[in-house]
């Protein structure tokens, strides 16, 4: 007979983000087939009993404990990928998987230097034998496609300059096509695609600053509501704005699936915008379980993922 400790112990194990791999494995490895019966008949949130009495898997359970035990696999696969590969990869998913996914892209994209962007173009190629450019012309029909292939193509300059009268004019050119304009229309804006996919991070975040100074609100306020807009203007201007609205999607108690894996994705891959942007475990550090959880929390406190 199942005691209620081994019970509660049985559904804390699955409910976080991750696994309790050791409460699991203490409790299971010390169950006879009597104890698990009353284990399953306890545990409401994971088992159904039928009509004959019969206990078995909810099966939306299921799909839900296959995405946590696949948390620590993701996370140890996309560690030891190299980089150019990783961010190859991570493109053709988001690609397939459409325009949900298209933020991904943007991510990459505008947080990676001119140079670890092209590696990862070149291993797009050896790995897909298509461009990125290719894909994207190829598979995305909407207006995002204009933006995609412009952000995937850039080479930034990547010095410390900055014509502050320049980034202050295209300050007005973005402001006027935000709000002079049809807000549809806005990613078919030859300037202001320009402007985001050629200029320099330092440029942009001057231009940031010259559009909060002059119009009262950032541009990103200015963009709410405008999905791939707002995430490029985000993860080229303030990334810690960004990333911090990211994973408190995830961790959030109703998040969906599509938002507990950006977890695994931002901690593993942008190791170095967390902690140039001083990110606190802490902030996840209750929600995770298991393996997984210890697996995040070293993977940010340590530097050995770039």
């Amino acid at each position: 007979m199942a005691l209620p400790v081994d019970i509660q112990a049985l559904d804390k194990a699955f409910s976080g983000i991750g696994v309790d791999d050791k409460s699991l494995i203490s409790i299971l490895t010390n169950s006879n087939e009597e104890h698990k019966k009353s284990l399953r008949k306890g545990s409401s949130k994971l088992f159904i009993e039928d009509e004959n009495g019969f206990e078995r898997w909810d099966q939306s359970s299921i799909k839900i404990l296959k995405h946590q035990f696949k948390r620590f696999r993701d996370a140890v696969v996309l560690s030891l990928l190299h980089p150019w590969e990783r961010d190859a990869r991570l493109i053709e998913k988001a690609i397939r998987k459409g325009p949900k996914h298209y933020n991904v892209i943007v991510e990459i994209a505008c947080t990676r230097s001119s140079d670890q962007l092209l590696g990862a173009r070149k291993a797009y190629h050896s790995l897909f034998h298509h461009s990125i450019e290719e894909h994207l012309v190829t598979h995305i029909k909407g207006r995002e496609r204009k933006l995609l292939v412009a952000l995937v193509s850039a080479y930034r300059y990547e010095g410390p300059g900055v014509n502050e009268d320049v980034a202050k004019s295209e300050a007005q050119i973005l402001y006027e096509a935000i709000n002079n304009g049809d807000k549809n229309k806005l990613l078919d804006h030859e300037d202001a695609i320009m402007i985001l996919a050629t200029r320099s991070k330092q440029h942009l975040q001057a231009l940031y600053q010259h559009y909060n100074q002059s119009y009262d609100k950032t541009l990103a306020q200015d963009l709410e509501g405008e999905g791939i807009l707002k995430d490029t203007v985000e993860c080229l201007c303030t990334p810690q704005t960004y990333f911090t609205r990211v994973l408190e999607a995830a961790v959030k108690e109703d998040a969906d699936e599509k938002s507990k894996r950006a977890l695994t994705r931002v901690i593993v891959t942008q190791k170095e915008q967390l902690v140039k942007e001083g990110f606190v475990p802490n902030k996840i550090q209750d929600i995770l379980l298991g393996l997984y959880k210890d697996f995040m929390l070293a993977s940010i406190a340590s530097g050995d993922i770039k």
